[in-house]
């Protein structure tokens, strides 16, 4: 196994981290390999936001579900996923555009994404841990204040970085399930009540499957955060309906 390897399946989340300040050259190798990552077109459909100013960084750790931690990261980025450059560009230069639809957008996320992750795998490769802050798609009128954020920019992930505490370097990377289930052969194949218990069982310390998953749907899938992100991306996407008008 060769070291890029080995550090992708180390990897997991941080969310506790060491008094200890990130160098900048550091901090700037991270921002390149970021914008490094594979693009539709080489358009770089996104925009990343270094979120620097102390204000903001506490506004954001209460705003995404009240995560005192994201405050307290050493090096904290907003990746937003951007129609609104190459649009803007076009109208600039005369070339009449359409505007931009929910496919733009979805293209964008899928680049926006991707920059994130070689970022987060960039800071891996230096000991530096991660976490991302899927929360910052929730209250989609207060993010979008506080990041001043204009029409057509979407922030479709915060992540925070900083060195792991010993705590956090001893801890476990939870299991992921067996790679079967997820990898499929050249076409999706539905998996049934069986192997789908099959395939989570693992997941449920003690052994009670039923109770498990009962009181995950409850926690993750049926939460008030989980409705806020739907609601929050449906009012998004409101702007983006004049596209089909």
């Amino acid at each position: 196994m060769n070291e890029v390897v080995k550090q992708l399946y180390e990897r997991k989340s941080v969310r506790s981290f060491a008094e200890r300040e990130i160098d900048e050259q550091i901090v700037q190798e991270i921002l390149k390999a970021a914008v490094m990552a594979p693009t539709a077109g080489n358009q770089q459909l996104y925009t990343i936001l270094r979120i620097t100013d102390k204000s903001r960084l506490e506004q954001l750790a209460e705003s995404c579900d009240h995560q005192p931690f994201i405050a307290e990261g050493k090096l904290v980025l907003v990746f937003c996923a951007d129609c609104l450059k190459w649009y803007e560009a076009f109208l600039h230069s005369g070339c009449e555009p359409r505007l931009p639809g929910e496919g733009d957008l979805m293209l964008a996320m899928a680049d926006t994404m991707i920059a994130a992750q070689n970022a987060v795998v960039a800071a891996q490769s230096y000991g530096i841990g991660s976490c991302y802050i899927g929360d910052i798609m929730e209250n989609i009128e207060i993010q979008r204040e506080i990041l001043e954020l204009p029409e057509y920019v979407f922030p479709a992930a915060l992540v925070v970085f900083g060195y792991p505490t010993q705590q956090q370097k001893d801890r476990p990377k939870p299991e992921r399930v067996d790679m079967s289930y997820i990898v499929h052969e050249n076409c999706y194949r539905r998996l049934d009540a069986a192997k789908l218990r099959s395939m989570l069982k693992g997941k449920a310390a003690d052994g009670d499957y039923e109770a498990w998953i009962k009181a995950f749907c409850k926690r993750k899938y049926n939460s008030d955060f989980s409705r806020e992100m739907t609601r929050s991306v449906k009012a998004f996407l409101k702007q983006f309906n004049k596209a089909g008008q």
